[in-house]
């Protein structure tokens, strides 16, 4: 017998056609062709006409029984969160992960309103040529690109005292317990000319970009500061950074923000992992040799809304805005008891 099954052939049925009519068992006819009795039997019946067995009937029998055992795709036009799902992907740059896990938050007990990620992906790939299908499969994440040796600008590892390393940093804040501590740096645009300053709060991952005038330190100086100052004063407890010669106003920024500043060590980019892997989703937007020059701080403020509304797996899939608004109300909460 057979190892894999596989679907009878005409050659097959050519032979049952004929063993039976000679009235041979279903056994028999098995044995010749190399088949258990019962597939036989069950092709007869799949076949069975008033003149007898026919082969061709048995064959459409079994391809519609194919075609009703497939799993019939979940999102299409018709469903009823099938515009919703595509917004979020198209419009609101979300991973089919994060619309899954939205949806099932949203409807725990109706899984007809629910959608697995892999799902999604069968959806989008399965759609015909045309401006959806590319639209969708553009908003799909892409992998991140190999990074070469890490290298830091000597000018920023002579301007980091030996007390502002990141050893010396407090324990708190390698465990994410307490909200205000941040990790910063600079994705680069077009030859190196141009700049966006990127922070991340490490425990709800909450993200804001500045504008930057260039790719100087008294620019890096005046960006952070505008965009950070915003924050109240309990969410600027400490910003982590890598030894680039943008910080080299690190003392000014501190005092300007009343914020420690502490500096990764060299080669040691995964000391700062939450601004690292945020900076790989931004370059969706911002791909490598865009010119930055010409953001305005509203687009920069438009990008960091749809990141910072995107479900977050290590959330608990809530987004960092939520995240964020619930320390927000937390420090209100403290403030209100301590007056």
């Amino acid at each position: 017998m057979e190892k894999h099954y596989k679907h009878l052939n005409a050659d097959e049925r050519g032979v049952i056609l004929a063993e039976h009519q000679r009235g041979s068992s279903l056994r028999q006819i098995g044995r010749i062709i190399g088949r258990h009795h019962g597939t036989i039997g069950l092709e007869l019946t799949r076949g069975a006409t008033p003149d007898g067995y026919d082969p061709h009937v048995a064959r459409l029998a079994r391809d519609a029984a194919q075609l009703r055992s497939r799993r019939r795709r979940k999102l299409v036009p018709e469903a009823p969160f099938y515009d919703w799902v595509r917004n979020r992907l198209i419009h609101w740059c979300w991973s089919p992960e994060q619309i899954a896990a939205r949806l099932r938050r949203m409807h725990p007990d109706d899984p007809s309103q629910r959608i697995s990620h892999e799902a999604i992906y069968a959806a989008i790939y399965a759609q015909p040529r045309g401006s959806l299908k590319t639209l969708m499969i553009e908003a799909l994440r892409q992998a991140k690109p190999k990074r070469g040796a890490w290298r830091t600008p000597l000018a920023g590892s002579a301007m980091v005292p030996e007390t502002l390393r990141i050893i010396y940093r407090p324990e708190d804040v390698e465990a994410r317990l307490v909200h205000g501590h941040w990790e910063g740096d600079l994705i680069k645009g077009a030859f190196n000319r141009s700049a966006v300053g990127t922070v991340v709060e490490r425990k709800t991952r909450f993200f804001i970009l500045s504008k930057m005038n260039g790719c100087t330190a008294s620019t890096a100086l005046e960006g952070f500061t505008r965009q950070m100052k915003r924050l109240p004063v309990a969410l600027r407890r400490s910003m982590t950074y890598d030894r680039g010669s943008e910080m080299a106003c690190h003392p000014e920024l501190s005092r300007r923000l009343k914020i420690d500043i502490w500096f990764c060590d060299p080669h040691a980019p995964w000391r700062r992992g939450s601004n690292e892997n945020t900076n790989g989703l931004l370059r969706q937007f911002f791909p490598k040799g865009t010119d930055l020059s010409d953001l305005s701080q509203t687009a920069l403020n438009d990008v960091a809304r749809l990141m910072n509304d995107r479900p977050r797996k290590t959330l608990g899939w809530n987004t960092p805005a939520e995240a964020m608004a619930e320390e927000l109300a937390a420090i209100k909460t403290t403030v209100a008891l301590q007056t």
